[in-house]
């Protein structure tokens, strides 16, 4: 069932010459992909926010005690 959005876009890319029909539903899948991509990565560290938030207390901890040691790159 198409909702009044869908109805909207379909109509808005139908008024188009066909050769740029095809180029704007390459750029609506794009866009879309990017939007989906988007949601996930919210929902992943909206899910993790708790656990980010202690890890830096603890790391904020550790600095303030004196056992945080800086990060030395040339080892990784």
């Amino acid at each position: 069932m198409q909702t009044g959005t869908s109805i909207t876009i379909t109509k808005m890319i139908e008024s188009l010459p066909e050769p740029m029909q095809e180029l704007a539903l390459e750029h609506m899948q794009q866009y879309i992909a990017d939007i989906r991509d988007e949601i996930k990565w919210n929902d992943s560290i909206g899910k993790s926010q708790s656990k980010l938030i202690a890890a830096a207390r603890q790391a904020r901890k550790e600095i303030t005690q004196g056992k945080a040691k800086p990060l030395d790159t040339e080892k990784l």
